[in-house]
């Protein structure tokens, strides 16, 4: 799909005055197509991810395109000629990248002999973090302009041949609107920090169980012990000696995990370049040489760990960096909370508590459709029992009861 423009409206015989019957639904083949000022006005600030910047910096680099298997057809909303609205959409080729699992849902397609890519995808590309999906202007009616775009998704994905819609990590105020419209609700589980006006880094320490405490502490002395320090570095004092260092941790992860490097340097770099205040690395040091790296971004009350990789095994070391210096750091700088990521039941014993996440999906296929509506519903139920059992686990002591080594 080169140079795609398509403009869906609601096909209404309604009094012309009716707002809904003027907003314009747009596909648009790149960010650059669209005004980085005004796009980045509907963006909350607690969500770097959906800058302007940083979709379009997936773009620049060649890591979403045609070639990759991520077509660029990001949605604009317009009313009486104002941007009002805007969704970051890509025409997907495979499952890869996406955090939420439809692999299952791809081969019964691929069984019952009915083609399930092309689909459209309504997400910021390698990024389990979760956000407004559905973006609208402040000045103008949110329910308006999320039922608007909720409505042109599957009137799109048929234009554009694709089988189905899938609108990842949205809020519930996003789903609320594509169940309006026929999608089907999926949760999921990750686990995040939250700041419950810690002091210090031991004041987070003494709300834990006895057992995790000490835990945690030994596993940061560990670290101290080998001789390994740690520092920040913040948007612009990030060097090109630093980016090195990241991008060579990146592929030493990739490889040690089998994995497919999505991104390459140059994304890190245009980043850095264009978007600044939102990268913060995480450098670690022996011997006089770097030898570790833990990549995040920073939104106005939150961190969220992306990326992390080590030239050389040190114990615990991968504990620091990835939980108990980011979650310190938060505390410091007043943050509100910390994501650390995807999946992790590791996470639980270090403070980090289950979360739901949420998607929207829709199918073409009326079958298929209830079949996922049907699964997502037994799912949800297992979710439940599993974070019931999570939480009697938790590594936070209990109100009123003695501290325990649990």
């Amino acid at each position: 799909m080169n140079n795609h423009l398509s403009k869906f409206r609601a096909r209404k015989e309604r009094d012309p005055n009716d707002k809904a019957v003027r907003v314009s639904i747009t596909t648009n083949s790149s960010m650059r197509n669209i005004d980085a000022d005004q796009w980045n006005a509907m963006v909350d600030a607690d969500n770097p991810g959906l800058r302007h910047e940083f979709l379009l910096a997936f773009e620049e680099s060649g890591c979403c395109c045609p070639e990759s298997g991520w077509t660029p057809c990001h949605l604009t909303a317009q009313l009486d000629g104002e941007l009002v609205g805007g969704v970051p959409c890509y025409l997907k080729t495979h499952s890869y990248g996406e955090f939420i699992f439809d692999w299952a849902w791809a081969s019964a397609y691929q069984r019952s002999g009915i083609p399930y890519y092309p689909k459209l995808l309504v997400a910021v590309p390698f990024t389990p973090v979760g956000g407004q999906r559905i973006l609208h202007h402040p000045d103008y009616g949110a329910s308006l302009i999320r039922n608007s775009i909720t409505r042109a998704l599957p009137a799109i994905a048929a234009e554009l041949k694709a089988s189905s819609v899938h609108c990842l990590f949205c809020t519930e105020k996003d789903l609320d609107a594509l169940a309006g419209n026929g999608f089907v609700r999926r949760e999921g589980r990750q686990f995040h920090w939250h700041n419950d006006q810690y002091q210090g880094f031991e004041d987070f320490l003494t709300r834990l169980s006895s057992k995790k405490r000490k835990n945690i502490l030994r596993e940061r002395r560990r670290v101290i012990e080998q001789g390994i320090s740690l520092q920040w570095h913040h948007g612009r004092e990030i060097t090109t000696e630093h980016l090195d260092l990241l991008f060579s941790c990146y592929r030493n992860t990739i490889a040690e995990h089998g994995s497919y490097p999505y991104l390459n340097r140059k994304f890190f770099e245009t980043l850095v370049q264009t978007l600044p205040s939102a990268v913060q690395l995480l450098t670690a040091q022996h011997g006089g040489r770097s030898i570790a790296c833990a990549f995040f971004l920073r939104g106005q009350n939150s961190l969220f760990g992306r990326y992390w990789g080590a030239l050389k095994h040190a114990s615990d070391l991968h504990f620091e960096a990835c939980y108990y210096a980011p979650i310190e750091y938060c505390i410091d700088h007043g943050l509100k909370r910390f994501e650390a990521g995807a999946q992790g039941e590791h996470k639980l014993s270090r403070g980090l508590t289950p979360q739901t996440t949420l998607s929207g999906h829709w199918l073409a296929h009326e079958g298929f459709h209830d079949a996922v509506r049907r699964f997502t519903a037994e799912e949800e139920s297992h979710l439940a029992d599993y974070t019931e059992v999570l939480q009697a686990h938790s590594p936070f002591r209990h109100s009123g009861k003695p501290d325990t080594q649990c």
